[in-house]
């Protein structure tokens, strides 16, 4: 969608972005705050997702969490809200004409929180509950760890649900007093802008939270090598998941991210794609997935699928040989030239919808403040040349830190580890 963006500093020392969407029939907010999982102690490591669930209930105009949503969605707007590792978003949509009465609803919700007992008590079960529902994804299990293994910021939802009991209301209570400040909050407000500037930066100034010291510093997260495979235990799984990472010492620059996307594209996005490609027509996995994490100073890269455990062998060699290809800058130019198409196409297709263009902003201008230049992104992604992609993927494997997680049943899914696992050690050699 034709959009332009503007970055603005608050004198309460907020700062966020405007979105204007000419014409959009739609409002979308995001306001984020610093105040994840790594700002608590492990044996309260819930404090920041059960705090979330509570602050959009009773507030200081609105006596209980159902009458504030019955206000809220009964023009149809909806709200959510997300923790993360390092974050708290707290996110709402509304059709055009509302868009002042909901935004007003938002700040009051997240500047007037009550934090009532009965509602922490209800939250807590809901928890409890959404924690046990994602303990099944083995997806997630594997990776939080690995993430674990390499001594990283992790918990697996196992380990949450045997913690959460040391959470009360008051601690909830003392991070939103430490986390919730103007000057560690970070907005995108998307939509139709003309004529509201005004009137959205003066309720914004009027937020109504402390302006705090600071915005607060992301933690500086040093991955360790893996000896040996991390092995999750699941005795009903009958194939088995994995997930291989690997870390750069360092932070991507932006050429040397775009290098890495298209790899991704290249290995594993599309039925047609090199490692993927090749697996689905020789029917050994259904589907795969690849992708980048940054960290403040490190840049991870993963790999990651479920495979029936006698196609995982054969499937870890075209991962090996694959990789070890573009390592070596062995891209035909027609293999460049398609991933470029791809990436192009996914650009152009992410922006369709007011939420879809905010997302592209939102991720970067939260974790490092830098906003997007959108009308750029194509020129970055004709600029990729094989040299590029070439370093960058060398750069992945230099500092010789990484390793694998399986997860599935049994000795032999066991056994099948430690085989996978020296099979992709040569990653790290050559």
């Amino acid at each position: 969608m034709k959009h332009t963006v503007t970055q603005i500093v608050l004198s309460n020392g907020a700062n966020g972005l405007l979105i204007d969407v000419p014409g959009a029939t739609v409002m979308d907010f995001e306001f984020n705050f610093r105040a994840g999982e790594y700002l608590v102690d492990r044996s309260k490591w819930e404090v920041p997702h059960l705090m979330e669930h509570v602050l959009l209930g009773a507030n200081e105009f609105i006596p209980k969490a159902r009458a504030f949503q019955a206000e809220f969605e009964k023009n149809g707007a909806g709200n959510n809200a997300s923790t993360g590792l390092y974050h708290i978003t707290y996110e709402a949509e509304c059709a055009d004409f509302e868009w002042q009465r909901i935004l007003e609803l938002m700040i009051i919700a997240i500047s007037k929180p009550k934090f009532l007992a009965e509602e922490f008590r209800a939250e807590f079960g809901n928890v409890k509950d959404e924690l046990t529902a994602r303990s099944n994804n083995h997806f997630r299990t594997l990776s939080l760890s690995v993430r674990e293994a390499h001594d990283l910021l992790a918990m697996t939802d196992r380990e949450r649900l045997k913690q959460i009991k040391n959470v009360k209301r008051k601690d909830l209570i003392e991070h939103y007093v430490a986390t919730h400040t103007s000057k560690n909050l970070r907005f995108v407000i998307a939509g139709n802008m003309k004529g509201r500037v005004a009137t959205i930066k003066k309720m914004l100034e009027d937020f109504g939270l402390p302006k705090g010291r600071s915005y607060l510093d992301l933690p500086n997260e040093r991955p360790l090598n893996l000896d040996q495979p991390i092995f999750v235990a699941r005795p009903s799984v009958k194939n088995v998941y994995f997930e291989l990472e690997t870390f750069a010492l360092t932070r991507f620059d932006d050429p040397e991210m775009d290098a890495l996307e298209l790899v991704n594209g290249m290995l594993t996005a599309t039925l047609y794609s090199r490692i993927l490609g090749e697996a689905r027509e020789r029917g050994l996995v259904y589907s795969m997935g690849s992708g980048i994490d940054i960290m403040k100073s490190v840049t991870g890269w993963w790999f990651s699928a479920q495979v029936i455990g006698k196609n995982a062998p054969a499937l870890f060699e075209i991962i090996c040989r694959e990789v070890g290809r573009v390592k070596q800058g062995d891209i035909s130019a027609e293999d460049l030239e398609a991933a470029k198409q791809y990436w192009l196409g996914r650009h152009q297709r992410s922006a369709q919808t007011v939420a879809g263009t905010m997302a592209g902003y939102t991720g970067r201008y939260y974790f490092d403040e830098i906003v997007n230049d959108y009308e750029a992104i194509p020129e970055r992604i004709r600029a990729v040349t094989t040299q590029k992609i070439k370093r960058a993927s060398q750069r992945m494997f230099s500092d010789k830190i990484g390793g694998l997680g399986v997860l599935g049943g049994g000795s032999r899914s066991r056994e099948l580890a430690d085989q996978l696992n020296e099979q992709v050690q040569a990653l790290w050699i050559s």
